[in-house]
C-alpha cells in the first residue's frame, strides 16, 4: 500500500482499517519452502538486507526489516490478522504447489482468489483445487489472446496494466464472460481513465481511491 511499507502486516492492517475491499499481496518461496510475501524476487527494495529471497530460509528473512521495524510476512501471518477476502498473486510458479496445500488445510478456496502471469501456475492451481478462482494477470502486448489464455486456465477474471488495456480488449473479455480489473490506479487521471474503458474494478496502492469511488468523485 502506498501509505504504508508495502507487503507488511501494517500495510494490510491499514487497507483493513480502510475497508478496502480485498488485500491483494505477493508470494514467493523462502529457501526452505515458507509462503514469503513480498513483490520482488529479491529483498533489496523494500528491506535492509541483499540477495534473493529463495536464497534465505524463513528465519533469516524474519530478521530483516522492511519498514518502520516491520518483519517481512509469511502468508500464513496475513490470514491471521486480516478479515478482508485475500487475492494471493504467484510470482515464484513453484509457490503454486505450496499454495494450494495451503488453501486446501484451512479452506480458503472462498476467500481466497489466485492470481498470476504465469499460466502454469494457475493450470497447476486448477489442477489441486478444481474450484478455486484464477485470476491472470497480463502487461505485454494485448489483444484476443488475452481471452483465450484466460480461459485455458479457467479465470474469469484478468488483471491487466493499466497502460495497456485498449477498449476493444474489455469489450471483448466482457463479451466472453471475462471480467476486467486493472492496475495500479493511483491518481484522479488513472480512476478517470479506468471508468472510461468500463473496467469491473481497479487495484491500487491509495485508500482515497476507492473512497473517490465510492463518492464518485472525480478529483480528491
Amino acid at each position: 500500500m502506498g501509505v504504508e511499507p508495502e507487503n507488511t502486516l501494517r500495510s494490510f492492517l491499514r487497507a483493513e482499517r480502510e475497508d478496502m475491499d480485498q488485500i491483494e499481496l505477493d508470494l514467493h518461496l523462502s529457501k526452505d519452502g515458507a509462503l514469503i510475501v513480498m513483490h520482488d524476487v529479491k529483498v533489496d527494495r523494500t528491506t535492509d538486507g541483499s540477495g534473493l529471497i529463495g536464497d534465505f530460509t524463513l528465519d533469516e528473512l524474519r530478521d530483516l526489516d522492511a519498514g518502520h521495524g516491520e518483519r517481512i510476512p509469511v502468508f500464513e501471518d496475513v490470514l491471521d490478522a486480516v478479515t478482508k477476502p485475500i487475492q494471493a498473486e504467484i510470482k515464484d510458479v513453484a509457490a503454486a504447489r505450496v499454495l494450494a496445500g495451503v488453501m486446501r488445510e484451512r479452506d480458503l478456496v472462498e476467500r481466497v482468489d489466485v492470481l498470476s502471469f504465469h499460466d502454469e501456475a494457475l493450470a497447476e492451481i486448477r489442477e489441486l483445487l478444481p474450484d478455486a478462482r484464477t485470476v491472470l494477470v497480463a502487461q505485454g502486448p494485448m489483444g484476443s489472446e488475452i481471452v483465450t489464455r484466460a480461459q485455458a486456465v479457467g479465470a474469469r477474471l484478468v488483471s491487466l496494466s493499466l497502460r495497456r488495456i485498449s477498449l476493444a480488449l474489455v469489450q471483448e473479455c466482457h463479451r466472453a464472460g471475462i471480467s476486467v480489473i486493472s492496475w495500479t490506479v493511483n491518481t484522479p487521471a488513472d480512476l478517470a481513465l479506468a471508468r472510461a474503458l468500463g473496467l469491473d474494478g481497479v487495484v491500487t496502492d491509495m485508500p482515497a481511491v476507492k473512497r473517490a469511488v465510492e463518492g464518485g468523485l472525480t478529483d480528491w
